[in-house]
C-alpha cells in the first residue's frame, strides 16, 4: 500500500477539515487501485504538493512516469486539459486521466527545477521560452481569465480599504486600470497559470518541462509576475531595484514572445493583488515589504 506522507496529512487536514480527512482515509486503497487499473509499481519516495499526492512509478512497459492525485478542489479540475492539450510540448506528457479521481499518470521529469539555475536572468529566460512553447490556442470549457475582471476589481477595491490603503493611491488606481483595460482584452490561448520556478522541471525529451498548470484562457503575458518575482532575491537590498526589476521583464517579454507593457502592467496587478494577501494572511514582514516595493516599481 502507498504509504502518504505526515507532512502532507497534516496540511491537507488542517486546511480542508472533515472533508479532507475523509479523502485522506481513502487515499492509500484509491492510490494502489490507480496503480492496478494503470499497470505500474511504485518506486521510490512519495512526495507531495500543497494539493496533490506524488508517486514516482513504473509502467508496465519499463518507463518511469508518476501517480498524480490531486485533492477533489474545483482548482484542479482543469489541470488534465491542459496536458491533454499540449501533447507533451512544453510539458510532461499525460499517460492517462481519471477526473472523477481528480488522478493523472504522468511523464517523470526531473531532478532539478529551475529554482536551481543560479543565474536569475537566465532562470526568467528558460521560463520565458517554456510558455512561448505552451501558448497554443485553449480549447473549449476552460475558465476565461477575462472573467475574474469583476471579482478582481471588487477584490482590489476592498483589501485596500480593509488594509487602510497601505499602498499609494497611484499603485491601486494602476492595478484597477490594468483589470479594466487588459481583462476584455485577451487571447484565446491556453495559459498555465501558475508558471514558476518550481513547476520548471528539467527534462530530457525537452531540456525544461511544465508541471502542474492550471489551465486557463487568456494571455500569456499574464505569466510574467510568477517568474519575475521569484528571481529578484538575488538583489533584493539593492538600492536601485527599478532597474533589475524592469529588465527582467523584458528578458521574460522577449523569450516568451509577448508585449512588453502586457507583461509588465498584468505583473504590476499581480503584485498589487499579492501584496494584499500578505498582509490579510500575515505574510512574513519582509516579503510583503518587496512586495509592495515592487508593485511601486512597475507602476
Amino acid at each position: 500500500m502507498v504509504g502518504i506522507p505526515g507532512n502532507f496529512i497534516r496540511l491537507t487536514a488542517d486546511r480542508e477539515g472533515e472533508r479532507g480527512e475523509v479523502w485522506l482515509a481513502g487515499l492509500p486503497a484509491l492510490a494502489d487501485d490507480l496503480l492496478a487499473r494503470w499497470g505500474c509499481v511504485a518506486e521510490g519516495r512519495v512526495t507531495h504538493g500543497k494539493v496533490g499526492l506524488v508517486v514516482p512509478v513504473r509502467r508496465a512497459d519499463g518507463t518511469p512516469a508518476v501517480l498524480k492525485i490531486s485533492f477533489t478542489h474545483p482548482g484542479n479540475v482543469h489541470e488534465p486539459d491542459a496536458f491533454a492539450v499540449w501533447q507533451g510540448r512544453g510539458a510532461v506528457e499525460l499517460y492517462a486521466r481519471d477526473d472523477a479521481s481528480f488522478a493523472m499518470l504522468l511523464e517523470r521529469a526531473g531532478p532539478g527545477t529551475l529554482a536551481d539555475v543560479t543565474d536569475a536572468e537566465e532562470a526568467v529566460a528558460i521560463g520565458g521560452r517554456v510558455l512561448r512553447r505552451l501558448a497554443v490556442p485553449a480549447p473549449p470549457g476552460l475558465p476565461r481569465l477575462a472573467e475574474r475582471a469583476g471579482e478582481w476589481a471588487e477584490e482590489l477595491r476592498k483589501n485596500d480599504e480593509t488594509l487602510g490603503r497601505p499602498l499609494p493611491r497611484r499603485v491601486t488606481d494602476a492595478a484597477l486600470a490594468t483589470v479594466a483595460e487588459l481583462c476584455g482584452d485577451q487571447p484565446d490561448t491556453l495559459v498555465h497559470g501558475d508558471l514558476h520556478h518550481g513547476n520548471v522541471l528539467r527534462a530530457e525529451r525537452e531540456p525544461w518541462l511544465a508541471i502542474d498548470p492550471k489551465g486557463y484562457a487568456g494571455d500569456p503575458a499574464y505569466e510574467a509576475f510568477t517568474l519575475v518575482r521569484r528571481s529578484l532575491l538575488d538583489v533584493i537590498g539593492a538600492d536601485d531595484l527599478r532597474t533589475p526589476v524592469l529588465r527582467r521583464i523584458d528578458i521574460f517579454a522577449d523569450a516568451a514572445g509577448v508585449d512588453r507593457e502586457r507583461a509588465r502592467r498584468w505583473a504590476q496587478l499581480r503584485t498589487v493583488r499579492s501584496a494584499h494577501w500578505g498582509r490579510l494572511h500575515g505574510e512574513q514582514a519582509w516579503l510583503v515589504e518587496l512586495t509592495e516595493r515592487l508593485a511601486e516599481l512597475l507602476t
